[in-house]
């Protein structure tokens, strides 16, 4: 049944990665993927923090399922990122395309590792 825990984390997850893109892009309206960017940077901190948690018993394997594969599985999106980088490149634009490699990578790194310390802060 551990199916059914991955499944309910994504029907949040993929609806909540859709408006919350959509809202982000409605107030920047420039060529770069902003949405993209957030939903990844915090589904980056949230599944650092998750890992965290259950790596000192503070979360279950269940928690996992449910947030960390099915939550965060379909809130973040390597695909979309790859194709917004790759239309940002054919555009000619160049420079925005890596700036976008550097900065959602450092982005998402970041996070997850601020969520896995914030864990140890809290239940360390």
């Amino acid at each position: 049944m551990n199916w059914l825990l991955v499944i309910g984390g994504a029907l949040v997850g993929a609806p909540l990665r859709y408006l919350t893109d959509r809202a982000v892009r409605s107030r920047h309206r420039t060529g770069l993927p902003w949405g993209t960017l957030v939903v990844n940077t915090a589904g980056s901190l949230l599944l650092g923090l998750l890992t965290g948690a259950v790596g000192y018993g503070a979360a279950s394997g269940s928690a996992q399922l449910l947030l960390g594969t099915g939550l965060c599985g379909a809130l973040t999106t390597y695909s979309t990122f790859s194709y917004e980088t790759m239309r940002l490149a054919e555009s000619g634009a160049r420079f925005a395309a890596l700036a976008n490699v550097v900065v959602s990578v450092t982005a998402g790194l970041t996070a997850a590792f601020a969520g896995a310390l914030l864990a140890r802060a809290l239940w360390a």
